[in-house]
């Protein structure tokens, strides 16, 4: 699911992830019988039986719960949609718009500048703590040059596998039942895959892990 970076006490910095694939990937491994620990943001979509559910709203919350989990996992699979910014400042109350007499006081404008923070990037942060036996598996939702996006953050994350979507494809964006996605491996690798319920691509998913020589 999505991350929320807070700007004040009632708004936050989102996207548009339900979690829908996240959450048919958790639920596929447990009716395998994997014991799944699912940490997940803010999803529209029903979290599956049978996993432990972990929630963590912001970035750093994420990364956190990722942490304590990480040591004891065999797979790790980096499907959130976590937020690269966050607002370097949360307001401890409401932002308000100034009122015309106040505008007219200060020669100001309508506008808010807002001075961003990088959030930590969780899955090259862990796979930076691989052990030997350990599976890595990233997520990249692109809009543009998917393999070429994707290939970049398998080498520079130290990835076992990728998962690349062009969220503009009809089929594979947020929110969607269905998803068209490229699977990327360190060796150069990739297979395409035609659009699939997220059911299905989840498990072909796993089928690939259960075929890598780590495992």
């Amino acid at each position: 699911g999505a991350t929320r970076e807070p700007l004040d006490p009632v708004r936050f910095l989102s996207n548009r992830s339900s979690g829908k694939m996240g959450f048919a990937i958790a639920g596929a491994a447990a009716r395998r019988g994997a014991e799944v620990t699912l940490v997940a943001g803010f999803t529209t979509a029903e979290p599956p039986p049978g996993v432990t559910l972990v929630r963590a709203e912001s970035a750093d919350a994420m990364l956190r719960a990722c942490e304590m989990h990480f040591a004891a996992c065999d797979i790790f699979l980096a499907s959130a949609a976590v937020a690269d910014y966050a607002p370097e400042v949360v307001a401890p109350q409401k932002i308000k718009k100034p009122t015309q007499t106040e505008r007219a006081a200060q020669d100001a404008d309508d506008g808010l500048t807002l001075r961003l923070r990088r959030t930590p990037d969780i899955v090259a942060t862990l796979a930076a703590r691989k052990q030997p036996g350990q599976v890595i598996v990233g997520f990249a939702a692109e809009t543009e040059d998917l393999t070429a996006n994707a290939a970049r953050k398998l080498a520079a994350k130290r990835l076992d596998l990728i998962v690349a979507n062009d969220v503009t494809q009809e089929g594979a964006g947020f929110d969607s039942d269905t998803n068209v996605v490229t699977l990327l491996w360190p060796d150069g690798r990739a297979e395409a895959w035609p659009r699939l319920p997220k059911s299905e691509v989840a498990a072909r998913l796993l089928d690939a892990l259960l075929a890598l020589p780590l495992i």
